[in-house]
């Protein structure tokens, strides 16, 4: 009996022990949105800390947009080294104004009657090279540019020259600058004053080399007879002969 007894109270102190939960596993995906959470709210408080204003996607510059017709930011020039020679914006040559960023070559094609093929022999007449900067030059390469242009009958070929068998001199002439226009002047002056055929189409505003002038050529001048014109001389022609018809019959 007594055994009985013992095996009764050991059943009820089990059932009396309240039963140990098993530890149940997190969902892998509850904790990475926990995570996410903890880590937007530590950059909430970086923003805060940093005086940043709190919005959407926090962390990121957003690129300024510009506005439409508003003045654009001039560009920023390099730091100039130290020991490197000012650039000259501007370098006079032959009376004309050349920008000093060009080359050699190219600048000098800025002055009228240079062309690149006269500008190259210029330069190596000089002794510079052509594809130096005008900018940075020297006022002693400067004036070596300048007299080789004032001299430049003696330095390129007769067959180059712009101004061949001068009438007045009968010399080979190389005009540069104003003296371009001035000598053009003069010689359309001079055939319209010989009544050449080319001087006459110059002064009458018409082709001079040739050109077909029926369908072309019809600027500042009407070409061609109106209907108008033609019935106007008719008309005139028939009084006139009206008019001579009575004075026959009056004789």
């Amino acid at each position: 009996m007594a055994k009985k007894e013992e095996a009764k109270e050991i059943k009820e102190t089990r059932k009396e022990a309240p039963k140990k939960e098993a530890p149940k596993k997190e969902a892998p995906k509850e904790a990475a949105k926990e995570e996410k959470k903890e880590k937007k709210e530590e950059k909430k408080q970086e923003g805060k800390h940093e005086g940043k204003h709190e919005w959407k996607g926090e962390g990121k510059e957003h690129p300024k947009k510009e506005r439409k017709g508003a003045p654009k930011e001039a560009k920023k020039e390099a730091p100039k080294k130290e020991g490197e020679p000012e650039i000259k914006h501007i370098v006079r040559i032959a009376g004309t104004d050349i920008a000093g960023k060009r080359s050699v070559t190219y600048g000098l094609t800025g002055i009228k009657g240079v062309s690149r093929r006269i500008a190259k022999i210029i330069s190596a007449n000089s002794g510079l090279d052509p594809k130096a900067t005008l900018g940075y030059l020297s006022d002693a390469d400067i004036q070596k540019l300048q007299s080789s242009v004032d001299n430049i009958t003696m330095i390129v070929p007769s067959w180059m020259v712009n101004k061949q068998n001068d009438i007045m001199s009968g010399e080979d002439r190389h005009l540069i600058g104003t003296d371009v226009l001035l000598g053009l002047n003069e010689d359309l002056n001079l055939m319209k004053k010989m009544r050449s055929y080319k001087g006459v189409r110059h002064d009458r505003g018409l082709r001079v080399r040739g050109q077909r002038t029926r369908s072309t050529g019809r600027k500042g001048r009407t070409v061609g007879v109106t209907r108008a014109a033609i019935q106007a001389k008719a008309a005139a022609a028939k009084e006139e002969g009206k008019k001579e018809e009575k004075k026959e019959g009056a004789k």
